[in-house]
């Protein structure tokens, strides 16, 4: 399968979770609500489309993992001479590690969007739980911090010249479960957390 094709899988479901987490949210999926009840209120919602983006998000994850290790046994997935190679960029050893402690940062990207997925899981079925609102900031400080890692392997993409999709698809869910996990965490603040 052609790896562009192959993305869509992990594309959809995040532009979907993402519509979800946005106000606009709302009017584009009034129509679930009468299926899916969850859906009637802001908080099941947003709740709904966070859990999908931090799906999305690690299994993208998990896919530029695979990706650094097949091209690390000399194998290759979406090599182009175009702009667009994420061979290119997560094959470069200099810069696919964290420069800590050497790990890859599709491992990193599974492990930190794993954390997200079981913050807004357990808190969407404790809502009302003492540690909820905790959980709620944890998720919006971790992905807040995922700004400063994008912001860095942009610049190395800049430095190659090269665009890896599946990096910057792991990017978008990042931004989108931050804007999932902010408006969660504000609405815990509000009277309307417990609105109907």
């Amino acid at each position: 399968m052609d790896p562009n094709v192959q993305l869509m899988i992990y594309v959809i479901p995040l532009v979907i979770g993402f519509l979800m987490v946005l106000p606009i949210g709302r009017t584009i999926f009034a129509s679930l609500s009468e299926s899916i009840p969850t859906m009637g209120s802001e908080r099941g919602r947003v709740f709904i489309g966070l859990i999908i983006t931090c799906l999305a998000g690690m299994a993208v994850s998990f896919q530029t993992l695979w990706i650094s290790s097949k091209i690390s046994e000399g194998g290759n997935f979406c090599a182009s001479n175009s702009i667009l190679s994420c061979d290119d960029v997560i094959g470069n050893p200099e810069y696919n590690t964290d420069p800590f402690f050497g790990i890859p940062w599709g491992g990193i990207g599974a492990v930190v969007f794993s954390i997200l997925l079981y913050l807004t899981y357990s808190s969407s079925k404790e809502p009302n739980a003492d540690w909820a609102s905790s959980y709620l900031k944890y998720g919006t400080y971790l992905t807040f911090a995922g700004f400063f890692v994008i912001a860095m392997l942009v610049y190395y993409e800049f430095e190659m010249g090269k665009i890896c999709q599946y990096c910057t698809t792991a990017h978008f869910a990042n931004i989108a479960a931050f804007i999932g996990f902010f408006r969660l965490m504000r609405l815990n603040e509000s009277k309307e957390w417990n609105t109907l």
